[in-house]
Order: C-alpha cells, then sequence, then structure tokens
C-alpha cells in the first residue's frame, strides 16, 4: 500500500463520497488526515476523515501542508492529473 503523505491522491472507500479522489492536505493523527476534492473539481469539499475510509492510490500532487484548494488544483494541472481526479 502506498505511503500516506501529503499530496497523496486518494479514493474514498466509505460514506457519502464513496468513489471520489482526494488529495492529503494535511496528516492529523495515525487515524486522521485532512483531505480535498478540491470540490471546484471532484465535488469532494475539504474534511477531516478516516484512514480506514481512504484508499491511497499510486498518484502524488506537489503540494505543501495546509495547501488551500487553489493551491491543489494548480498543482493537478500542472501534473495534468485534473482528468484522472475527475474519474470515478
Amino acid at each position: 500500500m502506498p505511503a500516506i503523505e501529503i499530496g497523496r491522491i486518494c479514493v474514498k472507500t466509505s460514506g457519502r463520497e464513496k468513489g471520489k479522489k482526494c488529495v492529503i492536505v494535511d496528516v492529523v493523527d495515525e487515524n486522521f488526515v485532512v483531505v480535498t476534492g478540491p470540490q471546484t473539481l471532484t465535488g469532494l469539499r475539504r474534511r477531516r476523515s478516516n484512514l480506514g475510509h481512504i484508499q491511497a492510490t499510486g498518484e502524488i500532487l506537489d503540494v505543501k501542508k495546509g495547501a488551500s484548494d487553489e493551491e491543489v488544483l494548480k498543482a493537478a494541472e500542472k501534473a495534468k492529473k485534473t482528468e484522472f481526479l475527475k474519474a470515478p
């Protein structure tokens, strides 16, 4: 399983956002991370998520800790990952 780190693209595996992709922007502790879609791209808003509810992919964006949705969107565009994030 890929490491849980800032910038890692993940897929939500449970809840109403199941199947949507998100990007880790902060690691809270050993059980929780802060993820964002960003909402304008994937429809997933910034929120705290349990690690048991996300599945890490092999893709990483170059973002810093606590990056804003705009910074995440720019990093996704620069890395040409916007279509990957939008795809179900």
